[in-house]
Formats: structure tokens, sequence, C-alpha cells
């Protein structure tokens, strides 16, 4: 999958990003030991022209970064690992997808009135960017931003991603601080913290599936409303 393949004609990094080095020089090596993996900055993902496009978005999600298996793999947001088993279930049961997810970018799964992106792009080594790395990847974060002129409501997963949503809107990150299904008007949008959907947060009860569907019925009320 590439980014023309992604539903948004959004401005993503290119595909061989050089802005940041240590991950340029992970991708590299996943390159070599995993050559069939996508192995490149993952591009947000959302609605396809004929569902509305950019325009059509209510809600985004806004995530860490790929998982080395996961979207790093498959090229699609959350494709592949747990993460997106539990995301994309719960997505589905508040009516922002249509068909059946398969966990690869050919199971003909469409977002409706919703995208998915990543406060980083390139999968980090042992799924931790560093501060350098999240400050140079939010410029994409800004463009998505600013490609989607009807969104109201945003969900992050987790404190990196929430952080970050805070200084690309020009918000003071301890006037918004993070916490599971925490409610925050910023730059003009509803904004609801929650944990990430990861394997080691759901396998040690840290969240549960009722307590992520808790933060995304909030959402459907916030894009609804």
């Amino acid at each position: 999958m590439t980014a023309e393949h992604s539903g948004l004609a959004l401005a993503d990094p290119l595909r061989d990003c050089p802005l940041c080095p240590r991950l340029v020089e992970f991708r590299h090596e996943s390159q070599e030991k995993y050559p069939h993996f996508y192995n490149g900055p993952v591009p947000s993902w959302g609605p396809d022209a004929a569902d509305g496009g950019a325009k059509s978005v209510k809600l985004l999600v806004v995530g860490l970064a790929p998982g080395m298996k996961g979207a790093n793999a498959t090229g699609r947001p959350f494709t592949g690992d747990w993460a997106g088993d539990l995301l994309y279930a719960t997505l589905d049961k508040f009516d922002f997808t249509e068909g059946t997810f398969a966990a690869h970018p050919g199971d003909g799964l469409k977002l409706k009135g919703c995208a998915i992106t990543n406060a980083v792009r390139c999968v980090p080594p042992q799924n931790k960017p560093v501060g350098a790395e999240i400050n140079t990847c939010r410029q994409f974060l800004t463009q998505t931003l600013d490609e989607l002129p009807n969104l109201k409501v945003m969900v992050t997963l987790g404190k990196i991603a929430h952080d970050s949503l805070s200084r690309t809107l020009g918000e003071r990150v301890a006037a918004h601080p993070f916490g599971h299904n925490r409610e925050t008007a910023m730059g003009g949008y509803a904004v609801v913290s929650s944990y990430h959907c990861s394997r080691y947060n759901t396998n040690t009860g840290r969240l549960t599936p009722q307590m992520f569907e808790d933060v995304f019925a909030r959402a459907r009320a916030l894009a609804d409303g």
C-alpha cells in the first residue's frame, strides 16, 4: 500500500523520508530483515473520495506510531497487530467503518466519517520515539488537520499522542492533561483521550474493551452533535 491508496489526499511524508536519522536507520534495518514489509512512513487513512473523502471526516483517531509487525508491515494504520483488532472492532460498533476488517489492506474495509493517523509516522525502536522525532513529525499532523475541514472530535491514544496534539494546536500541555476518557477542548476541537489499545494495556487490564468503547461512544456523540 502507498500513500495514494490511503483514501485521503493528505500531505504525508515521502516514502523515503530522511528527517529522523535514527528512524531512517531502523527502517533500513527492517527493510533488510523483512523485505516484504511496507517499511516506510505510514500515511493517514480515511474515507475514499467516493465516500466523501477528507470533507466527510468528523472524527480523527491519533495513535502513537506504527507497530513493527502491524502498520510497518502492512502500510495501513493499526493493521496487522492486536491494537488494530480492538480499534477496528470498536470503530465498527459505533458505525465508523463499513465492511469486514481482516487485518490486511486488501480486506475491503472502509472508514466512514473517520480518519486514522499517528503522531509519529515511522516505526520507532521498541515502540518508543524520542522527543526530537515526535517534534519533527508534528508537521505532518498539522497538515492533516489543515486538510480536514469538517473535523469535530479527536481521540488520542496514549499520552505521547495526546501531548503532541496539544502542541500541534498551540495549547499548553499542562492545561490539557492526559487521562483515560478525559474530554477537553483544544483549538476548536473536542478531544477525548484514551489509554492506548496495545496488547500490553489490555493484557494487564489497564484497558478493557468496555473502557475503550466508552471513549468511542462519547466520540460518536460529539461527532453527531
